[in-house]
């Protein structure tokens, strides 16, 4: 194993985790993303538009760093720290994607047929974004928090109302996965 160019395990991710959450909780903050992007919208203005975002945003800055974080530690891990290998996905899974229309599955992150600039650019690609936009921040409104903060932050207080959250984002994803893609592709 190369521990620069491969995944790293759960015995080496799973603790460094459980170290992040520690850390968060001795300090008393709470992780997940929805909160860094309020307080952005609160310093950008959004107070003045919605009772959501109208908050003291400087008590929470140390939020952008963790938004900060996210993204250079998303281009050193893209940049430097992969190894360009094709994507490991089960065969079934990729024969499912070639019925709906997807090629060259693997060998990105992300699908082209949904995130390049010309599909972006049509109808389909800008009303994916605007429906989909508006359903994870409704969605995230109403949960009170996003996948990262119920599912590491809620789980690991073991929080009922985060094990509701998560259980309605698996069943959400698995209906958009097998009911609603199927539809749009």
């Amino acid at each position: 194993m190369n521990f620069f160019l491969d995944p790293w395990p759960w015995y080496v991710s799973g603790p460094l985790i459980a170290v992040t959450m520690i850390l968060l909780v001795f300090f008393g903050k709470t992780f997940g993303m929805s909160s860094n992007l309020r307080t952005l919208c609160s310093i950008g203005g959004a107070g003045k538009h919605a009772e959501f975002f109208n908050f003291d945003w400087r008590a929470h800055r140390w939020n952008l760093v963790v938004v900060l974080g996210a993204i250079i530690g998303g281009f050193i891990a893209t940049q430097f720290l992969s190894s360009g290998a094709k994507i490991d996905l089960n065969p079934d899974t990729i024969t499912d994607l070639n019925t709906l229309g997807f090629k060259n599955i693997g060998d990105s992150l992300v699908p082209a047929e949904i995130y390049n600039w010309e599909n972006l650019g049509t109808l389909k690609g800008i009303a994916i974004l605007i429906i989909a936009g508006f359903l994870v921040g409704f969605g995230t409104r109403y949960a009170g928090g996003c996948t990262s903060g119920h599912a590491i932050t809620g789980l690991s207080n073991l929080q009922l109302p985060s094990l509701i959250a998560v259980i309605g984002f698996f069943i959400g994803g698995l209906l958009m996965t097998h009911f609603i893609i199927p539809l749009i592709f």
